[in-house]
């Protein structure tokens, strides 16, 4: 039985907090902690039980001695950081000087700078080594689940593999006329962000949600997908050495890119701050104030997602297509957790990813990607907790094209 330590009670973090509650078997206590104390006292309040004991604290992410002072209070064998990816790094520096196991489900991220890259974490690994803990990166969905579904479809379907083309596509409706289905700030900024993908050992640069492609997805249908740059590549290309090719595509509806055209027409996704009445404000923060709190998309949220992969390569010298995916539909996702599909597919796998480390199936000393562990484990985990997942050996989604 193990002690977790959630940081973060946003939507994603909430999902995660009940996951952690109902896996008794593993998890018999947990410390939940942000800035905003009431809303992790709620989840005290709902969840404390002769299973589990659930507690409420504060902390401040942005300051590594606060996270460290609240790890030495409470002891636990696990961090699970579910708060925002400027604060992976400070979080990460208080798992070192204490030697306790950690995770995030997204890639680091500075505030002054769109972008995010491994290459900010990676640098740690030595120092996680040193503790004797684990630091492990991206144990969301994409990334996270998605980089499961390679390495198992590596290990049991391909002796290489050529290409890997990830696909998120949310057929749900908020009715809103504009809103992010998670925080406003780093959904937009990764957005805006200029499309890439890999390609023969390097990357290839796009103009952002420049390039679109149609997709036919189970339960979803016809579904409009851009072509961006997601942290997943980069991890994807460093432990699957052979691949050739690794694209991502997100779908987006026609009113959502009008609204974001106009937003960065006037300047308002910008993270240059501006000053405004004798004060610095940052527009794209100003912008997050102003737009719905994806927490409260839940009970408004009607339809499904489908994030997969379509997977390319050779087993025996044959030519191997196969695709994994998983379908999450919005208003069972709220039934049970009171949260949207989007909150809920990466709150599971957090859940997941801190369940398989303080069990010792993934273990280690360092930092370590999702790629690097065996996915069976995980597969398995998803199906009990949620995210059930198909194959097919013969996907017929994409039309694929060669640049």
């Amino acid at each position: 039985m193990s002690k977790v330590l959630v940081i973060g009670c946003g939507a994603v973090a909430s999902v995660a907090i009940q996951k952690i509650a109902q896996n008794h078997d593993t998890f018999n206590e947990m410390v939940i902690a942000s800035r905003t104390v009431s809303k992790c006292e709620a989840f005290v309040n709902q969840l404390n039980s002769d299973k589990i004991k659930v507690v409420a604290d504060y902390v401040d992410a942005d300051i590594t001695s606060n996270v460290v002072g609240l790890i030495l209070k409470h002891h636990p064998d696990i961090v699970v950081n579910v708060a925002l990816p400027y604060q992976n790094i400070p979080i990460m520096e208080a798992c070192i000087q204490t030697k306790t196991h950690y995770l995030d489900t997204a890639c680091a991220e500075v505030r002054d700078k769109a972008g995010f890259e491994y290459g900010t974490q990676w640098v740690y690994h030595e120092k996680f080594k040193q503790a004797g803990v684990v630091a492990l990166l991206g144990s969301g969905f994409d990334p996270g689940v998605t980089s499961v579904f390679s390495m198992y479809a590596k290990k049991h379907y391909f002796d290489t593999i050529d290409t890997i083309d990830i696909l998120d596509a949310n057929g749900g409706d908020h009715g809103y006329p504009f809103a992010t289905n998670f925080n406003p700030e780093i959904n937009i900024r990764e957005i805006t962000m200029p499309g890439r993908y890999y390609q023969n050992g390097s990357y290839v640069t796009l103009p952002a949600l420049s390039r679109k492609h149609t997709y036919l997805l189970d339960q979803i249908g016809p579904k409009d997908m851009y072509l961006m740059y997601h942290e997943e590549i980069e991890s994807l290309a460093k432990f699957i050495p052979e691949v050739k090719r690794i694209r991502f595509y997100m779908s987006f509806g026609q009113s959502y890119l009008t609204h974001l055209e106009v937003l960065e027409n006037v300047g308002m996704t910008s993270v240059n701050p501006v000053l405004f009445q004798g004060q610095e404000i940052v527009p794209l923060q100003f912008l997050r104030a102003l737009l719905p709190d994806p927490a409260s998309l839940g009970p408004r949220t009607k339809g499904k997602t489908n994030i997969g992969c379509i997977i390319k390569g050779h087993k025996a010298g044959k030519h191997v297509s196969y695709y994994v995916y998983n379908v999450c539909d919005h208003q069972a996702a709220f039934k049970e957790t009171g949260s949207q599909a989007i909150a809920y597919t990466t709150g599971v796998p957090a859940m997941i990813g801190a369940a398989l480390v303080v069990q010792g199936i993934w273990k280690g000393a360092g930092v370590y990607n999702m790629e690097q562990f065996d996915p069976d484990p995980f597969m398995h985990m998803l199906n009990e907790w949620g995210l059930p997942w198909q194959e097919n050996f013969q996907p017929v989604v994409i039309e694929d094209y060669e640049d």
